[in-house]
Parts: structure tokens; sequence; C-alpha cells
């Protein structure tokens, strides 16, 4: 059984050469964030990962979570580890200096991430869902609520939840239910919530629901969304919690992965009502929470690139201890473990370079939403919003999408043993499965991409990032022949994003139906590209920096192999689907519903 060991390399040239280290730690608050600094987290956090959550991981995911008279009882050792997380001062990594945070920046921390999620996702969705919970409380609570809430959640005394999904509406927020009724200074809420994830649990002392309702007088649809803070217990006047809130866990869910993470049916007020506080002004709750979910769709993007490397690491130790058969070609002579075999050696690549592409984005991603908030230039502060904002979905729903390949890729280098429980393969694909659904499935990432983020700035911010790639062409030349093909291909590849991007933003007005009908194949076009884009810039520098003293040799040959690979097996996907973009919309409608 192969252990997890975070990819350290990797993730400080992905850091550093990429997403940029050093025009982050040049931003207001964040000049004390320097190389060393991230090497030293880095390395903690991969201990903690290592020692502490990876060897929860089989046994959490074979015991599961367990309901028993309205109380979820977490895996063992559990939470024994998340005290351990909190008293380390993990939860307040990226928090807020004011309410006992650290107040690193996502640069630092979207990696951080990514090591407890490969070493153990269902226990970081706990964590994952506070800082979202927040960030939205930092935007839009009162003071007064800051003050009670924040830095409990900071220091992850307290955990924090998001109640969206009702069992009418699923993603039709529209048709949420759950009402809120005002009495004195706070609500009475009542309703049901369904798919919470860590909705109860014994491991924190306290959980805050961020919950959607309705107040009596609301419009409907989704202007007449409010949003509400819902806590497990009442705090009291000083902070410390009080009496139970009417707030019951009725059921959990029985799931394909994630098992030791309790999925949670919520009933609210099935007594007297639960209190609730709400958040901002009323009406405005789906703006509010919009704020929770896109931090958490870039979380969840973060997730994928996580079960990804865990899934590469798992089948490149089975491939180098495995054997069986000789060399192709070889009649005769020793057997040899299978990472010998040309098939096998083509599955390993194309997890290493998709995972690898995958991470650049992600942080890249990081970046964005670091110089989005602290940037001194509103200019730039705007520009990096934009690009944060076309990024996300692509992050969300490419990474976790690969995941989903790459983990079963995984499985098939296992053969018949993958597909066997004992051998833990089958863990990584069972739970990269939901990466793709929550938090906005990648059809919701993809309409959202190609109507919020292209159609409605008429591809502004698609198009400057088009022209970004093109700009590192003449660079690629420079590279000689090592580059080559890796100049053809991304050259190829960014023309048939180019022609997409101008489909869409000519098409979309008037046939929306038709744009919808192409918006997954157009962001996994765009996820490919971007990754290949990325993947040619960390060439360049590798190349650059085998001429210097003390170079890294084996681990940058390696990179420039690793990026040849994605030129070459991964962007010719391009094509294809650039032409399912501009093509292929008509056949998806071709079919009227009642012929299905």
């Amino acid at each position: 059984m192969s252990t997890y060991s975070a990819p350290l390399k990797d993730m400080r040239f992905a850091i550093k050469e990429l997403a940029g280290l050093a025009e982050v730690s040049s931003l207001p608050g964040c000049e004390e964030v320097n190389a060393e600094l991230v090497d030293a987290v880095l390395e903690e956090a991969a201990r903690f990962a290592q020692d502490v959550l990876e060897p929860l991981n089989r046994d959490g995911d074979r015991q599961g979570s367990k309901l028993a008279d309205g109380k979820v009882i977490s895996p063992r050792g559990f939470k024994e580890a998340y005290q351990r997380f909190i008293e380390a001062g993990w939860n307040g990594l990226s928090g807020q200096t004011q309410y006992g945070g650290q107040g690193l920046p996502h640069i630092v921390a979207m990696p951080v991430q990514e090591m407890w999620n490969s070493a153990n996702m269902s226990f970081c969705l706990a964590p994952m869902l506070t800082s979202g919970v927040l960030e939205a409380l930092k935007h839009h609570g009162s003071p007064e609520q800051r003050k009670t809430y924040l830095p409990k959640l900071t220091s992850g005394e307290w955990c924090g939840t998001m109640n969206l999904t009702e069992p009418q509406a699923g993603s039709d927020l529209s048709a949420v239910r759950t009402r809120a009724v005002r009495e004195g200074g706070h609500y009475r809420i009542r309703g049901t919530k369904i798919f919470i994830t860590w909705g109860e649990h014994d491991m924190a002392e306290n959980i805050v629901h961020l919950v959607l309702a309705r107040t009596p007088d609301a419009p409907e649809g989704v202007k007449g969304i409010s949003l509400f803070i819902v806590p497990k217990f009442v705090p009291k006047a000083d902070g410390s919690p009080g009496e139970m809130n009417d707030v019951k866990c009725v059921s959990i869910e029985r799931k394909l992965g994630i098992h030791a993470s309790p999925t949670c049916v919520l009933a609210y007020g099935d007594e007297k009502g639960a209190v609730g506080y709400l958040v901002g002004e009323e009406n405005r709750g789906l703006e509010y929470m919009f704020t929770m979910m896109n931090h958490a769709r870039l979380g969840v993007g973060m997730e994928g690139v996580a079960l990804a490397e865990r899934a590469y690491q798992h089948a490149l130790e089975y491939a180098k201890t495995r054997v069986q058969g000789r060399e192709i070609g070889q009649r005769s002579g020793d057997r040899v473990t299978i990472i010998h075999h040309p098939d096998v050696r083509r599955m390993l690549m194309s997890m290493r370079a998709q995972t690898e592409a995958m991470r650049a984005l992600a942080y890249f991603a990081a970046a964005m939403l670091d110089k989005a908030g602290h940037h001194p230039d509103p200019a730039q502060q705007h520009s990096s919003q934009a690009l944060l904002d076309l990024l996300t979905p692509i992050v969300k729903g490419w990474c976790t999408e690969q995941a989903v390949e790459i983990a079963s890729t995984g499985i098939q280098v296992h053969g018949g043993m993958g597909f066997v429980e004992e051998t833990g393969a089958a863990q990584y694909l069972r739970d990269a499965r939901i990466t793709t659904i929550y938090e906005g499935t990648t059809g919701i990432q993809a309409n959202d991409l190609i109507g919020r983020k292209v159609a409605y700035e008429k591809g502004a911010t698609a198009f400057e990032v088009i022209e970004a790639m093109r700009q590192i062409d003449a660079q690629l030349a420079e590279g000689g022949e090592e580059l080559a093909s890796m100049r053809v291909n991304l050259r190829e590849a960014v023309d048939g994003l180019g022609a997409a991007t101008r489909w869409l933003v000519e098409n979309y007005a008037q046939n929306p139906k038709a744009a919808a009908g192409v918006s997954v194949p157009y962001l996994k076009l765009f996820g490919t590209v971007a990754g290949g884009w990325l993947m040619a810039r960390a060439a360049l520098v590798a190349q650059h920096k085998l001429s210097e003293p003390g170079a890294d040799e084996d681990f940058l040959q390696a990179k420039l192999a690793t990026a040849r690979f994605y030129a070459e097996h991964v962007l010719p996907q391009a094509a294809p689907l650039a032409r399912e973009v501009t093509r292929g919309a008509a056949s998806v409608l071709a079919l009227d519903p009642g012929r299905f």
C-alpha cells in the first residue's frame, strides 16, 4: 500500500515560476511572504498531511460517519486529528489577523489545501466549508456578527456549513421553500435542507450554518431569497455556545465516496423554530451566498488536483513494484515491473502531465485572488478580478472532470487489482466523482463561463488571455528543436480556442440554447489550452534553469519531458473540442425530448 508524499518540488515550482510568488509578495499585507516562508509552511503542512491525515484516510473510508439519536459520530481518530489541526493554527492560515488568523495569501493556502485533500479529502471538507463561511461573513456580516463568529470560525473551534439545496429544488435555488419569520431581533427558520456536508458532527463545539430561506412577503424566484446564520448552539452574550437550536440531523446519505464525511439531511424548526440571524439585507441572500460559493468552487477545483496527484502516486508505486511480463521485444530474461511497459508509461505520463497542468492553473487562479484583494492599483484589482471570475468555473469544472479521468486511469494501471477495494485505487475514483457535481455541476460551471464570463463582456477577458497565450510563441521558437512540437501544438490549440470563443460571442445572444449545448466542451477546451500554455511556460523556465549552476537536473529534465508529453498527447485534444463548439450545437438539440 503506497503512502502519500507531498510533491513539494513541483508545488514550489508552480508557486514561484508560474503563479508569480514575487508579484504577490510585493502586494500590501503580503510583504513578509518570501520563498523561505513558503517553503517552511509547505514542509510543515506536508508533515501534517503525511503523518496525521493520510493514516486516517483508508480507515475512515471503511468506517464512515455514523448517525445515532440525531448525533453524528466521526470515524475513529478524526476528532483527535481535528483538535491537532486547529491547535497547530492550520484553520486560520489565510484568516484575517484581527480575528486570530495568520493572514497568509491564497497562493500559499491553496497548495496547503492540496496536500490535505490528497491525504484525506473527507476530513478536509470540514475546514474548506468553514473558510467559505468566513469569507461570506467577512464581506456581508454585521460588525456584531463578525465579532461573535469570525474569531471562533478562524480558529476552527467552530465549523461552518452552507445550506442551499432542498429536496424539491436541487440546483434550482428559485424553488427554495425554507421559511424565515421575524421574531424580535432574530428570525424563526423552518424547512429541510439536504446534502449538507459535515452538517452535524462531534469534532467542533459549535456548527454555524448559513441557510437560504424566504421571508413571508419575499418575491418569488431567486430575488426573494435571504441568508441567515443558524448556529447549532445559540451563542450566549459572552459568545460561548448556549442552548441547542431547533435544528436536527434526521439522516445521513449512503454515498459512492467520501464516506468519512457525513452528508446530512437537516430539519429546521420541527419544534419552536430554529433561531436565525439575517445576514445583510432581506432578499439579497443569493448574492451573499455566491461569495461563499465562488470561494468554495476554487477549493473544489483544488480537490480535483489533490485527488489526481494521489491517484497518480498510488498508480506509480504499483507500477514500480508489480512484476509482470518481459520488456517488449524480449523473448527471454527476467520479468520486469510493469512501469517498463510502454502503455503503462503512457498512462502514467498522462496522469502526471495533466495533474501538473491542473496544479499550475489552480495556483495561477489563487494568485489572481490575492491580486484582486490586495493590489493597490484599482485597475489591476479590476483586471485580476475579471481574470479570476473567468478562471473560477474552469478550475472547478476542468480540474474535477480531469480528476475523474485520472483516477480512472489509475485503476487501469492496476489492471484487475484496481477494481478490488483492497488495493485502495478505487477510493480515489469514488471520492473524485462528487467533485464534478457539488458547488454546481460541470454543466452549471460551463453555462456560467459562457454566459456571465464570456458573452456578457463580449469575450474581452477571454481574448486577453488568448493573446497572452500567443505571446510566448516567440520564446518557444527560440527554444529550438526541444520545444518545436510544443510551439506547433500550442499555436494550433490557441487558434482553436480563439475560434470557439468568437463563435460563442457571435451566437450566444440570438441562440443561447445552442451555446449552452456546447458549453461543457468549451470549458474543457479552455482548461486544456490554459493547461498547455502554463506547461509551455514551465518548459521555458526549466530550459533556462538547466544552464544555471547547481541546477536540479533531474527535476528540470522531468519537467521538460512532462511538458512535451502534454503538448503532444493532451493539447491535440483541443482541435476536436473546438470543432465540437463551432459545429456541433445543432446536433445537441436535433432530437426532440419526446423522441428520446
